[in-house]
């Protein structure tokens, strides 16, 4: 039995999220677009790495080298061995007739006639963090407090701001979201920069970032990588119901000149992102005007402004209220504005969820008067992909239009009066679309939670124009995996649909019963069940613990996003719903009756930040249903947590007691196992946010066990292979009742950029 609990954990460790990558094999692809709608992306099999050209346009995709050739260049050139089924380089640079990379520490161009290699000049070293004008000549670079502009081509730097301070800085995000150990810990200098050039590249729109006056926490790096004394890191914290919090102060900045000219009205709150970093901020497309988003703190307005670049005059192009939150998408943290500036800005497109669902409505901005409801029904708009002005037609995504799922996305297009509305893509797949550079066809992912994902070109009219890619998942299944099911429930209420899936463990038999694991995340402002065929993070985690011999489920309660707008606003002033984990009670409870190998009686939930959250207040709610709890990186106490999370997500204080919704005040319900995991580096949920709920649960003599990993942040970087073997051994011994795998250790990830890119979206 011991040597097959180490296969199994051998198996879960493949499927996690840093893993997966090897298991399943070109389903993505990611476009690097060259001139005339051609683009060149990477394809990475089990025994090769080739670089692909496509031209949509003229229906083809062909190897973008002979890889053979440049491999024996490169050897002859370089004096190292050099194989074409591995090249030294993850990226390249067509240029006419040659390509140039990096490899051996030089640059090297190779002509595509002769295929000879010689060294060359490469372009100026930008980094990805520092916005690049659109010229590639400057980048955008901190220099203390204050910004300053790089000329890329010489490295020369000139500082352009000079009012910047200590609690005053400049292309910063509030002190939660600078990430600053995961930034360390992954060898970048910090998060980008919250900054936008404008097209000309001249000016730079960013704020100022006032902090002043906010209170702080603290950090202890409790044994520095130099070996000193411990460190106290203070980090600036708004708490719900301060008067200080973040305020953006949004400034334009001529990179020659050094002129700053800021808005002429008051700063905007930036309680989370600042709105450059979200997406509410933007340049018009000539350059003339830039446009911003604004909130109140209630958040039960929304408005679109304009700054004028030039003088920082600010007016306001159009206003919508409600009862509740007013959001330009229902993802406000993950997802960008569903927005889109016309005809030189004289219209607006603008989404609204004013009648019940998600909508695009057409706006004539100089007068503020509605010209059209562009689209209507019981679906709900996700994206706006494109315009075409000319034709007065408007290309987005929307779910709600698959009756199987109504989280899946297709394709879609209708009339600007409203007219002409049709699905573009028509099948009942998942579709995930990215626009070509020029406007003329989408890259679609398409799949299901079951069906792998197939990579096209198409063109607006949904024809395909070039099949880019399968994807290869004979790895995956060569380990045992088998898909999900897709299920509907009724939550809570006995009336409402939700949906979500269903792993079987490893080695399934029906004759047998399975102790089940809820694999949890709240939102609310993301939903917890990928519809595409990659699971996402939280998927990640569930395909492990099936390996391990659980039946594992996630589901989308009541409250998450993703669908019409009362089920979101389930967790307006009701944070304490925890995601409607009630309706996951529910759930769980209609499947075991149709399946009877699912134990009832040995029920375990997990989750990470807000899903530790949810499966500690799971544990809380509903003592007598879940029986083991892995809780990581909980936001545990919703008074002292982060304002504006708290607030945008649960209500303004005063029309909600916040201590509804901590489980530090609700520790006295605790009867089950619950296990509690922090980073002791964790400037996102900081430690003592599971301090306090361990300080409650003691007040209570209550049994729990706690593991602090002190140089952790908030993921983990770095310490998830000791962190997934402690959740793993804690569910086999308390809820499968077996003992784990004596002397398994998990390999430490290794995380390059396209996995970071992939992990922060």
């Amino acid at each position: 039995m011991t040597s097959s609990r180490f296969d199994d954990y051998k198996t879960a460790e493949q499927l996690l999220r840093h893993n997966r990558s090897k298991l399943v094999r070109t389903d993505k692809v990611r476009p690097h677009w060259i001139d005339g709608g051609r683009f060149w992306y990477r394809t990475d099999t089990a025994d090769r790495r080739q670089f692909q050209l496509a031209d949509p346009k003229a229906g083809t995709r062909t190897p973008a080298f002979d890889h053979e050739k440049l491999a024996g260049g490169l050897r002859e050139a370089s004096g190292h061995e050099v194989s074409a089924l591995a090249l030294p380089f993850a990226a390249i640079q067509l240029d006419g007739d040659a390509v140039e990379f990096d490899a051996f520490d030089r640059h090297w161009r190779c002509s595509l006639d002769t295929y000879t290699v010689v060294p060359a000049a490469g372009p100026p070293a930008v980094s990805p963090v520092e916005p690049t004008s659109p010229d590639g000549r400057y980048s955008v670079v901190l220099d203390g407090p204050n910004l300053g502009v790089r000329t890329n081509a010489t490295g020369e730097r000139r500082t352009l701001t000079t009012d910047g301070d200590a609690d005053h800085q400049y292309a910063v995000n509030p002190d939660y979201f600078m990430y600053d150990h995961i930034t360390r810990l992954i060898g970048l200098p910090h998060m980008p920069l919250p900054a936008a050039w404008s097209p000309d590249s001249t000016r730079v729109l960013t704020h100022r970032t006032d902090q002043s006056g906010i209170g702080r926490a603290h950090l202890v790096e409790a044994w520095p990588q130099d070996g000193t004394r411990p460190r106290l890191h203070p980090q600036r914290l708004a708490l719900p119901g301060d008067e200080h919090i973040p305020l953006a102060e949004l400034a334009v900045i001529d990179v020659t000149t050094g002129e700053v000219v800021k808005a002429r009205t008051e700063p905007e709150q930036m309680t989370v992102i600042s709105p450059l970093s979200r997406g509410w901020a933007w340049w018009s497309e000539d350059g003339s005007a830039v446009y911003y988003l604004s909130q109140p703190r209630n958040l039960r307005s929304l408005s679109l402004k304009r700054m004028d670049p030039s003088t920082g005059e600010v007016t306001t192009v159009l206003t919508e209220t409600g009862p509740t939150r007013v959001e330009p998408t229902q993802q406000q943290l993950n997802g960008l504005p569903i927005i889109k500036m016309l005809n030189g800005g004289a219209e607006v497109l603008w989404y609204s969820q004013r009648d019940g669902w998600g909508h695009l409505y057409l706006y004539d901005t100089r007068t503020g008067d509605l010209r059209a409801q562009v689209t209507s029904g019981p679906w709900a708009v996700q994206e706006i992909l494109h315009v075409d002005e000319a034709g007065r037609t408007v290309y987005f995504t929307a779910s709600g239009l698959i009756s199987e799922d109504p989280y899946r996305r297709s394709v879609c297009r209708v009339k600007l009066d409203g007219s002409g509305f049709a699905r573009v893509t028509d099948d009942a797949l998942h579709h995930v679309a990215s626009v070509s550079a020029d406007g003329t066809y989408f890259i679609d992912h398409a799949s299901t939670t079951e069906t792998p994902t197939v990579v096209t070109a198409r063109g607006w009219n949904g024809a395909v124009l070039v099949e880019l890619e399968r994807a290869n998942i004979s790895a995956l299944l060569a380990t045992g995996w088998s898909a999900p099911e897709r299920f509907r429930a009724k939550a809570a209420d006995g009336v409402t649909d939700v949906y979500g899936v269903l792993y079987k463990p490893h080695g399934f038999d029906p004759a047998e019963r399975y102790p089940i694991i809820d694999v949890v995340y709240p939102g609310p402002q993301v939903h917890r069940v990928a519809p595409t065929f990659d699971p996402g993070p939280f998927g990640h985690d569930a395909e492990a613990l099936a390996a391990l011999g659980f039946v594992v489920v996630g589901i989308d309660g009541r409250g998450t996003p993703g669908r019409d707008k009362a089920f979101h606003d389930h967790s307006y002033l009701n944070y304490r719903s925890a995601g409607g984990i009630g309706d996951h009670v529910a759930a769980i409870k209609e499947l075991a009756g149709s399946r009877p190998w699912i134990d009832l009686d040995r029920v375990g939930v997990t989750g990470i930040s807000g899903g530790g959250y949810q499966s500690a207040r799971a544990m809380l709610d509903h003592p007598e249903f879940y029986k083991v709890g892995v809780s990581r990186s909980g936001n545990h106490d919703d008074p002292t947590y982060l304002q504006g999370w708290a607030e945008m997500y649960d209500g303004p204080v005063g029309e909600v007691d916040h201590g509804l919704a901590s489980n530090a005040l609700a520790a006295d319900r605790l009867q089950g196992k619950l296990l509690l995991m922090h980073g002791g580096m964790d400037n996102s949920v900081l430690p003592e946010q599971t301090f306090r709920l361990v300080d409650r649960l003691i007040a209570a003599d209550k049994d729990f066990d706690l593991v602090i990993v002190p140089g952790a942040e908030h993921l983990y970087f770095g310490f998830e292979h000791f962190v997934y073997r402690k959740m793993w051994d804690y569910f086999l011994t308390n809820l499968l009742g077996a003992e784990p795998p004596a002397g398994f250790r998990l390999t430490p990830a290794q995380f390059d950029l396209d996995l970071i890119a992939d992990l922060f979206g």
